[in-house]
């Protein structure tokens, strides 16, 4: 682990208006770093067809027996991006949206057979970044990084 006063390229900017990173882009690193690791094993697992803007619809909690309109809401995007998200994960196999049996104006959204396939590789991809950074901080510190962050997603 590093001492709590040392700094390396991302903490330390000399001159820069900006100060030191607030926790917005201390936690966008580590999330991108999963996201690329992520799309990596999921190409070896033979998903060659996803690309890292999909992530919003398959990331956890997964978009099972959702409404178009919760996910956009969920995931902060406009429905129109949605949709067109939507419509490639659907072509490729992934998802189908089916209507809603409560309100036949609405769809529902449900992950195929190849939907549901990707999620072991995803847990598993994230899985061996978290054994790894809990080798690299110790494994109290990443345990104590988690619970905080458990905590904070909590009350948020």
């Amino acid at each position: 682990m590093t001492a709590a006063n040392s700094s390396n390229s991302f903490t330390l900017r000399d001159g820069s208006p900006f100060g030191p990173p607030l926790i917005g882009a201390l936690l966008r690193v580590p999330a991108n770093r999963v996201r690329q690791h992520t799309l990596a094993r999921l190409h070896e697992h033979g998903f060659t067809d996803l690309e890292a803007a999909h992530f919003g619809v398959l990331s956890y909690p997964g978009p099972q027996g959702l409404r178009p309109s919760e996910l956009a809401a969920r995931l902060e995007i406009s429905k129109q991006a949605l949709n067109y998200l939507l419509g490639q994960l659907e072509a490729r196999g992934y998802l189908t949206r089916t209507t809603d049996p409560q309100d036949m104006r609405s769809k529902r959204i449900a992950l195929t057979d190849r939907g549901l396939a990707t999620v072991p590789v995803i847990r598993g991809a994230v899985a061996e970044l978290e054994v790894e950074w809990g080798a690299r901080l110790g494994t109290e510190s990443f345990a104590q990084l988690r619970a905080l962050l458990v905590e904070l997603n909590e009350l948020l």
